[in-house]
């Protein structure tokens, strides 16, 4: 039973707190993996906070590092992989047949804190039961119990600081923008939001070709790293509507709305041209104001995204062999840090000095 560092929440309002925990050995169907890296996700922030009265929780769903051992019936994973930790999805409910994995009609029992079938913990510390199984890893530990549908195999020399963020923050704005826009050539593409899923978006589009990217964002320092990335303008929101008509002959093609906020998402429709379409990834509340009749009218199209309807088994490898051929500069937006500066870290995303901060183990 492997000992490890872990970033445990016991308050949702107090800084991650750094303990010893015990890992149990891998069940039949699991998989220990050695974390390398766990990249930090407004998601995992947010969760500490979302119905989680059991303490202490242990976060992290962007994990990265190789398998120390698997179970009897775990097939095409062996110790020794590298790999990428991912979401969960039952591969059998109609959503997962039809490959639409992040819509598993089990996915909140699977990723919210899943537990094992017969409740026996996977993690202690001093003997107490942690609240684990975020995303089916909770990787803000050292080691990490996962399961194959969650455990993607890359290649033994892929990068873990930039694989981990492909695991879905990466994945989830390389994913909306190929899979779900899919902008074709002379596409005027607005993104709102350049955090790590909206420049990861970004990247995606300018692999296409002749797509221009114009980024709405509050940050002054990310409005110019968008730019040095390729983005044919940086805008302050402030300044975004007019000037998205004039920079986009009449209306955005396509737009990805990261944000999260209802009147930014009215505000991405309203910028759309006709027959436009804008993806939703951002997990926010609320109603956006939104006009139905230019809807209509403009024959346009409002779609919500999740994990960059993307099959992970298939995107990760295609994703990371995209940067190793210098095609998607995704390590231009990650920052790595030792994991016992983790509040260093976040104090750094909240300000806007990093784009993803990454954790190493």
């Amino acid at each position: 039973m492997p000992v490890t560092t872990a970033a445990l929440s016991r308050d949702p309002r107090a800084a991650f707190s750094l303990e010893a925990v015990a890992v149990d050995e891998p069940r039949a169907d699991e998989i220990l993996v050695r974390i390398e890296a766990s990249g930090i996700c407004h998601t995992d922030l947010v969760s500490r906070f979302a119905g989680a009265p059991d303490r202490p929780v242990l976060l992290g769903h962007e994990g990265a590092g190789v398998v120390e051992s698997v179970g009897a019936e775990v097939a095409g994973i062996r110790p020794g992989d590298r790999v990428v930790l991912t979401f969960r999805h039952c591969g059998r409910c109609r959503n997962c047949r039809l490959g639409r994995l992040a819509y598993c009609a089990h996915s909140t029992a699977l990723n919210q804190f899943g537990a094992r079938p017969d409740r026996t913990p996977r993690i202690t510390v001093a003997g107490t039961r942690v609240r684990d199984g975020f995303f089916g890893q909770s990787s803000f530990a050292g080691y990490a119990l996962t399961t194959a549908d969650n455990t993607v195999v890359v290649p033994a020399d892929a990068d873990p600081a930039v694989a981990a963020g492909l695991g879905c923050g990466f994945q989830t704005g390389a994913g909306a923008v190929l899979h779900v826009l899919a902008p074709e050539p002379d596409a005027r593409l607005v993104i709102y939001g350049a955090g790590a899923v909206g420049l990861a978006g970004m990247l995606a589009a300018l692999t296409l070709p002749d797509v221009g990217v114009i980024v709405v964002e509050p940050s002054a320092s990310r409005r110019d790293l968008a730019l040095e990335l390729g983005a044919a303008a940086a805008l302050d929101p402030a300044e975004a509507g007019a000037a998205i008509a004039d920079l986009t002959g009449g209306g955005a093609t396509h737009a990805l709305d990261t944000t999260g906020h209802p009147e930014v998402l009215a505000g991405a429709v309203a910028a759309l041209g006709t027959g436009g379409t804008v993806a939703v990834v951002g997990l926010g509340s609320g109603v956006p104001p939104i006009d139905i009749r230019d809807i209509v009218l403009g024959g346009k199209t409002v779609r919500g995204c999740l994990e960059g309807d993307a099959n992970p088994r298939e995107f990760i490898p295609w994703l990371l062999a995209q940067y190793t051929a210098g095609l998607l500069p995704l390590d231009r937006l990650v920052r790595r840090y030792p994991h016992t500066d983790i509040d260093t870290a976040l104090a750094d995303q909240r300000a806007g000095r990093t784009v993803k901060p990454v954790l190493l183990w």
